[in-house]
């Protein structure tokens, strides 16, 4: 139970409205990130990005919280609104709440009187939603005449598997953190310590001993222990992590108690935030354990498990971490929520051990695995973020699960509070963007002033201006990349080993400086007006990946100072760019495009476009000008081919297809997605039936229906054979081979059976021919029966 003098004190201290001033607790982060309240950034790149999440992407997903149904869950919930009709998932109360957070982090980088009294409206809507006793989940509030599923038939009794009634509660408390801290108010918050207070009352030794199904509400209640005082929320949150496992499933994390697990597994955004919340706890509490489980886990993610872009999650399947170094790029998920997470967690092992490679893995997952998930224009998203595409990936207007979408709402206005950190009177410098901040050391107030171009060019100018002078150090990362490590460890390299000078002046004069865990360190007796100039190397690098990720070999990635770079259609010839090659000795040359993509530079080299020759192994080749722009800018202009992984030898091309009868035809379907078409005539063999390196066709999730493919061929062909291999994603997946099929083929109106002369065979990790008498045709159809239980795909299909 509550200690009723605690709850006194708290009581009191939430009615005067100063818990945060008079509240200090014994440990914390060694290093103190400096809040985002102090820091106002006004850069030609973030500052643009930060206005349009400002003025369109938060009003926009605000919009669609209404129209699909969000701000519904509350009404109906407070008895404001009749019926019982919610939205999609038990979590999407979340995508009102990160939408509120972002909202009040935005506010705080900009005033917004008209968005301030709505998101006040809302929070009213919530509080009225809320039940006496603090319980706030409208799906079960609603009393559904038909429940959702997933919510079970009372409280809690689903939460480790999907109710997600404390993942709601985690994005509630860090809603209510953010909107107190940017704007003095109390009414969420109010609302968030109600909520806290009735987990308290429920969870713990003695009580329910069970841990959440989506981890992000040990994240939260440390927020709100830092905000109130109030340590039962940090013993909560330590108690989750506890209580978590052995004997759950390693797709969230509870397969081992989370101090005996070493190694990244299961679905990446649960991970991310366990990790985040696990940092939280060994700073607050001092548990070694802790520390050492998730030193070791960053370890294995860093060395076997990240993308180039920072991102991580490499399959859909359970969107979750693959096996070590298996790093697929045209299927790869690597979800916008996690690399969000990812940068949380990066964040929190500085703030633990104050070593720039955390900020290194940090910055590239910002300035590309994570920028990409928005469009340059706010309104258009992805969910995942593949690093190769053959057309098929579109940014969408919304999703039905909108936590990725919800979830930039909420990171870019919190983008200030990544800059600076503060320890004492050491000062670090980790991000470099514009800004003018005013930061507290021991030895006084400082403001810090940033000019730079940064990162389309490497001079950073810091003009440093203490109240008056006093002694006290900064810390000024200096990038991996600036030193030919791309990122910590051997998973990938850069190509040219050479190392070119940073070099750092004080007030115009160059300086020789210590560098101690990837910090340049000037301690000095400061004055007002002292300027520092960095000047980092910004050279065009290729990237290679090191020869276990099997899907990189042969290849090279672009990247200039963080930015990763990719090929897109719209820049290359006859809009194609899985055919080409680029010597990996190639002259790469970079320039600003103030024109395209809202500003980027570009980076051009003489390349070559490969096409498969009709019974040849050897390829047609043709000289071209290649062009790569910044990954996170891709899919802004409508769906192309895209690639980040460049191949520099014929072993890794993928030629254009030699002209056959299948290339030459045109594809119709019973399918409706014309854009799936092209894949079964490109011409790519498959490793096996689960192979997703490259496009496939597929009808799920149809399932027990008979349907069908077909080529138009240009004019009368004789045909004799049909290949055909098929898709087949189990276990995990819901396509499987067929239970059977036939060829057919056009005989004036009418579609006749070919006559075969060896068997029909419906087998996985093959092609399956099948021959039959010659006939003359205009077209040849496929009709598929698909299994009762799961639906089927075909990654190629060749006649003769």
């Amino acid at each position: 139970m509550i200690n009723k003098r605690k709850a006194a004190i708290v009581l009191t201290l939430s009615i005067t409205g100063f818990v945060s001033q008079v509240f200090s607790q014994q440990k914390d982060y060694p290093i103190q990130p400096v809040a985002f309240t102090s820091v106002h950034v006004n850069d030609n790149f973030w500052q643009p990005k930060m206005e349009v999440n400002a003025t369109v992407t938060i009003p926009y997903v605000l919009a669609q919280c209404k129209a699909n149904g969000r701000m519904d869950n509350f009404l109906r919930a407070g008895k404001q609104l009749d019926g019982d009709k919610l939205s999609e998932f038990p979590f999407d109360d979340t995508d009102v709440y990160k939408a509120i957070e972002g909202a009040s982090y935005s506010m705080q980088n900009k005033k917004n009187p008209t968005l301030d009294k709505y998101i006040d409206t809302l929070i009213s809507i919530i509080g009225k939603a809320q039940e006496p006793d603090g319980y706030l989940y409208t799906f079960r509030t609603v009393h559904a005449k038909k429940p959702h599923e997933w919510i079970g038939d009372k409280r809690w009794v689903n939460e480790e598997i999907l109710s997600h009634e404390l993942y709601d509660c985690g994005h509630l408390y860090e809603a209510a953190v953010a909107h107190y801290q940017a704007t003095g108010k109390r009414t969420l918050l109010n609302i968030a310590i109600k909520n806290a207070d009735l987990l308290v009352k429920t969870f713990g030794p003695g009580k329910i001993e069970e841990y959440p199904g989506h981890q992000i509400v040990e994240i939260g209640l440390s927020k709100m222990y830092r905000v109130t005082g109030n340590k039962q929320y940090l013993d909560l949150a330590k108690f989750f992590l506890d209580v978590r496992g052995p004997k759950g499933d390693a797709y969230n994390q509870a397969n081992k108690k989370v101090v005996d697990q070493h190694e990244a597994e299961g679905h990446a955004v649960r991970a991310a935030y366990m990790y985040t919340g696990m940092a939280d706890i060994a700073a607050l509490t001092g548990d070694t354990k802790y520390l050492t489980a998730i030193d070791d886990i960053w370890g294995d993610v860093v060395n076997k498990k990240l993308y180039i872009t920072g991102g991580i999650g490499a399959t859909g399947a359970g969107e979750a971490f693959g096996d070590a170094y298996q790093l697929p790029n045209m299927s790869a998920y690597a979800e916008t929520c996690a690399a969000i997470g990812n940068v949380y967690w990066n964040n929190r092992m500085f703030l633990l051990h104050g070593d720039s490679k955390y900020i290194d893995v940090l910055e590239r997952t910002l300035y590309n695995g994570l920028l990409s998930g928005v469009s340059l224009s706010g309104d258009r998203f992805f969910y995942p973020n593949p690093l190769a595409s053959m057309n098929q990936h579109q940014r969408s207007a919304w999703i039905s699960c909108a936590c990725c979408i919800s979830n930039m709402t909420r990171f870019l206005p919190s983008l200030p509070g990544y800059v600076y950190a503060k320890n004492k009177n050491d000062l670090y410098i980790n991000l470099f963007m514009s800004n003018s901040s005013n930061i507290k050391l021991t030895s006084g107030n400082v403001n810090i002033v940033q000019a730079t171009d940064y990162p389309w060019k490497g001079k950073v100018d810091i003009t440093v201006n203490p109240d008056k002078a006093a002694p006290f150090t900064l810390r000024i990362r200096i990038p991996g990349w600036a030193k030919q490590q791309p990122v910590p460890g051997d998973l990938y390299t850069f190509a040219d080993k050479s190392v070119l000078p940073v070099i750092l002046s004080v007030n115009g004069k160059a300086t020789s400086f210590v560098t101690e865990k990837g910090y340049a360190v000037l301690k000095r007796n400061w004055k007002k007006g002292d300027k520092v100039s960095l000047l980092l190397p910004m050279e065009t690098e290729k990237v290679l990946a090191n020869q276990q990720v099997k899907d990189d070999r042969n290849r090279f990635a672009f990247e200039r100072g963080p930015i990763v770079y990719c090929l897109e259609g719209p820049d290359n010839k006859d809009s194609l760019v899985q055919n080409i090659m680029i010597d990996k000795s190639a002259i790469a040359d970079a320039n600003y495009h103030a024109d395209l993509l809202n500003g980027v530079d570009v980076i051009s080299a003489e390349g070559k476009s490969t096409k498969r020759q009709l019974n040849s192994d050897s390829l047609l080749e043709s000289n071209q000008q290649v062009k790569a722009i910044p990954y996170y800018a891709w899919a802004n202009r409508g769906p192309s081919e895209m690639t980040v992984w460049i191949p520099y030898n014929t072993l890794a091309a993928r030629p254009k297809p030699a002209a056959t009868i299948a290339s030459t035809s045109t594809v119709t379907s019973s399918l409706r997605n014309k854009r799936m078409f092209a894949a079964i005539k490109d011409q790519y063999e498959p490793a096996d039936s689960k192979d997703t390196n490259f496009p496939y066709m597929h009808w799920w999730p149809a399932k027990n229906t008979n349907e069908f493919v077909q080529y138009n061929f240009d004019t009368e062909h004789t045909v004799s054979e049909s290949k055909v291999y098929w898709y087949d994603d189990g276990p995990w997946g819901g396509c499987r081979i067929p239970v059977s099929y036939k060829i057919l083929y056009k005989k004036g109106d009418q579609w006749i059976p070919v006559k075969n002369t060896t068997p029909y065979d419906v087998s996985k990790d093959k092609f399956n021919i099948v021959t039959f008498e010659p006939v003359n045709t205009t077209a040849l159809r496929m009709e598929i029966q698909l299994s009762v239980d799961n639906s089927t795909g075909i990654h190629e299909w060749a006649v003769k």
